[in-house]
């Protein structure tokens, strides 16, 4: 009891069943349990006499295919509590059955035992009907159950499971992510079988019009290099040859040193963009910042110190530690939970390396990022005002002490009362949670925007910016800024 034996029924006909197998069914006294009728040998077993039981009416039962295969495996071992079972499956038992897979997690929980009974491979057949080797590269993939992730579009690869138009429409849509909708593909129709069919067409018309069965195979040749550029492993072989020795000139000899400037000045390229809500210049300007992480990582590299996959692992790894409510067991219910949290662990990971709470900033920030980020770091331990009146009240007097140093200092003590306002300034800013450094950003847009309107305004008039007076200039200003509301 609780025993199932699993016969592989082979790629095709009858002609191809080992003889051992062939004797196990016609001369079993009992009803053979099959995956399904719809398989050459089959039909012709029970023209011998040989009476099955088949699960095809369970794919109707069930939307997801995972509950299928689960529903039938619980069957399975529901009968073998009562008598051994016989059960039949298209193809090898070892090969893309997840039934039998499922069998066999429960045969080492202790539930049931499983015994695999030979049966044919359809792979060797189907390699020499396309005429390929597997040696070349090769990855083999369920059609009902794969990611895009997995797929490696540079070897053979072959689907199963191609039941009908609705999985091979998934399988459509998931591959035009990647390659031209016009790549060839082929349907294999029973391979190794006197119903072998091959039929060849593009990616596109997979859905449309196409006989699918069990013994539907998909296969989609290699693709080339050159049309999978938007695959991370191609930037990474242009960022490397761009630093070869044949490559370019300006890429090899640049360093971490001389490359800062244009990490901080592609990054506000992008803010630009945001702010411009243009998202064909966010995808240009990510594209530059990504650049710019790549050109970093492969001068690492070619240091010996560190590569791209280093910076991938640090960071995949680092968010996995601070998001314990999504990775672990850790509940979260908020924001400001989700944010206390990743403070704490970012602390235990810094360890005493840190003696300073403001300790972290980087001190090439920008002036009032740095700010903005020092006195974050200063609220932490209660060094912060909860209401906005003795921020403003600050404001003030620093404005006031800026105006007698005017009146009696010099430029460093005028430079030290400016800047004063400016920090307290972010205080505020802080405090109605505005950043200043993107608000700052968008007046100097706003000015440039309404100057360059001004201008075209002066120049329409027939006069002469540098000729006119302040107040007449003035006057242009505001129709700029009328025009510019106008047209927002």
């Amino acid at each position: 009891m609780n025993h199932i034996t699993v016969v592989g029924l082979g790629a095709g006909d009858i002609e191809q069943l080992q003889l051992g197998l062939y004797r196990l069914m016609t001369n079993y006294k009992e009803t053979v349990f099959t995956r399904t009728l719809h398989h050459p040998v089959v039909e012709a077993l029970q023209e011998e006499g040989v009476s099955f039981q088949s699960f095809d009416h369970t794919y109707e039962a069930f939307e997801q295919f995972g509950d299928v295969y689960s529903s039938i495996a619980d069957t399975l071992i529901q009968q073998s509590q009562q008598q051994s079972v016989l059960y039949t499956v298209p193809g090898h038992p070892m090969l893309a059955e997840r039934t039998v897979q499922i069998l066999l997690e429960k045969q080492k929980e202790g539930v049931v035992t499983v015994e695999i009974k030979g049966g044919q491979s359809f792979l060797d057949d189907l390699f020499a009907s396309l005429r390929i080797d597997p040696i070349e590269g090769f990855q083999f993939l369920d059609a009902t159950n794969f990611t895009r992730s997995q797929l490696n579009y540079e070897q053979h690869t072959i689907f199963c499971q191609l039941y009908d138009e609705m999985i091979a429409s998934d399988v459509k849509i998931e591959l035009m992510e990647d390659i031209p909708h016009d790549h060839p593909v082929y349907i294999v129709e029973a391979a190794g079988t006197s119903q072998e069919e091959i039929t060849e067409l593009p990616l596109f018309e997979l859905d449309r019009e196409m006989a699918l069965s069990n013994l539907t195979s998909l296969y989609i040749p290699p693709v080339p290099r050159e049309k999978l550029n938007h695959q991370f492993f191609r930037l990474k072989e242009v960022i490397s040859t761009l630093r070869g020795p044949n490559g370019c000139p300006w890429d090899r000899k640049q360093t971490h040193e001389s490359l800062r400037p244009y990490l901080i000045e592609e990054a506000y390229e992008f803010l630009q963009a945001v702010e411009d809500q243009d998202d064909e210049g966010m995808v240009e300007e990510l594209g530059d910042v990504l650049l710019q992480v790549m050109l970093h990582s492969q001068i690492g590299e070619d240091e010996g110190y560190f590569t791209v996959d280093d910076v991938i692992l640090s960071i995949t790894e680092k968010m996995i530690r601070r998001h314990p409510h999504v990775f672990g067991d850790t509940t979260i219910h908020s924001a400001e939970e989700v944010v206390n949290t990743w403070d704490q662990i970012k602390q235990q990971e810094k360890g005493d390396s840190r003696p300073s709470v403001i300790d972290g900033v980087v001190d090439t920030l920008p002036g009032l990022m740095k700010a903005q980020e020092l006195q974050k770091k200063a609220k932490k331990v209660g060094f912060d005002w909860d209401d906005p009146a003795p921020m403003w009240e600050k404001v003030e007097e620093e404005i006031q002490e800026f105006h007698e140093s005017v009146d009696a200092k010099g430029a460093y003590e005028q430079e030290d009362e400016l800047g004063d306002i400016l920090f307290a300034l972010v205080n505020v800013a802080r405090y109605y949670r505005i950043n200043p450094e993107i608000a700052i950003q968008r007046t100097n847009h706003k000015f440039k925007s309404r100057f360059i309107e001004m201008e075209s305004l002066v120049s329409e008039s027939g006069k002469v910016m540098s000729e006119m007076t302040l107040e007449e200039l003035d006057q242009y200003w505001v129709l700029a800024k009328q025009k510019e509301r106008s047209d927002g």
